[in-house]
């Protein structure tokens, strides 16, 4: 998880939250509370982050640069939040098996509260720029279209999915720990083109809001991690974590001695990647880009 977190940068939380899980499914560890609601508020402000990229990088393939730029200095504020809150801009190390390796102190609280608050009034601005502009909304709406047909063949997750009707989001239907205590609704568009993928992530982008939010008033004090038990025999394990992109899995098998003897990760770009062929077909060269961005499937996490 640490190689893969390290490869895949953008999902650095969701693979360690992913290979946390496993091991702890192998070992038959339960993390403690204030750990699980940390874990899922570090994957929130991920997920904030690069939803916030994504959707200044779709408007700049379509020549629109002032989103882009006010979209890049708020990603920028939730990084500079997460290194002032957990020690690394990308909360690199800071998801470990058992729990975390760094708590939030209540100055971190106060730096988050305010965060949500600049981003949720911030980023409502942009969108209506966004909304409101029909030269940009002409590039975006009917381009680059795939059918709930596929994403359903292709088991395709995350707003490429959910953009095509795909009702699915493993936080929600997998309901692991702590998203079963918390309130939110998975968005879901059936449109299928670049403006759906850019509306699922900007409703994302509240709904993760929101979580962080939740995840700040249910923190109570308490243990950060729990010490593994010796495994005396070989274990294994299986997770799977909604991540930005979404639904990312890793299969992990301990050795006797308790190292791990293979670990196979698989990014959610995996089934993507073979719809983005499709979206492009009948759209002008032009288009490419925005339709590429819309998608922006990892290259990395497909080699994986």
């Amino acid at each position: 998880a640490h190689l893969a977190g390290r490869i895949s940068g953008d999902s650095t939380v969701a693979y360690q939250f992913a290979f946390a899980r496993a091991a702890e499914h192998a070992l038959g560890v339960k993390p403690p509370q204030r750990a699980i609601l940390l874990r899922a508020l570090m994957a929130e402000l991920e997920r904030i982050a690069n939803h916030l990229g994504d959707f200044g990088a779709v408007c700049n393939d379509a020549a629109f640069a002032l989103i882009h730029a006010h979209c890049g200095m708020l990603r920028e504020q939730v990084l500079q939040a997460a290194d002032s809150c957990f020690g690394h801009r990308l909360m690199r190390d800071c998801v470990v098996p058992g729990g975390v390796a760094i708590d939030l102190q209540e100055a971190g609280v106060k730096t988050i509260r305010a965060l949500i608050r600049e981003v949720s009034a911030r980023f409502q601005e942009l969108f209506d720029n966004y909304d409101n502009t029909t030269s940009l909304l002409d590039r975006t709406v009917t381009t680059g279209i795939v059918s709930t047909e596929l994403v359903r063949q292709f088991a395709v997750g995350g707003y490429v999915g959910r953009a095509a009707g795909r009702d699915f989001d493993a936080r929600r239907d997998l309901a692991y720990a702590p998203y079963d205590k918390l309130s939110f609704k998975v968005p879901v568009r059936t449109a299928g083109d670049v403006d759906a993928r850019v509306r699922i992530r900007a409703e994302e982008i509240r709904t993760s809001l929101s979580l962080v939010g939740q995840c700040l008033d249910a923190l109570s004090e308490g243990e950060l991690r729990v010490d593994l038990p010796a495994s005396k025999e070989p274990r294994e394990g299986m997770a799977i974590v909604e991540a930005f992109r979404g639904d990312v899995l890793i299969y992990l098998r301990l050795a006797a001695d308790g190292t791990v003897a293979r670990c196979h990760p698989r990014d959610a770009s995996w089934f993507q990647w073979p719809l983005l062929e499709v979206a492009v077909e009948n759209n002008i060269v032009a288009d490419f880009p925005l339709c590429n961005k819309s998608f922006n499937c990892s290259y990395s996490g497909h080699d994986l």
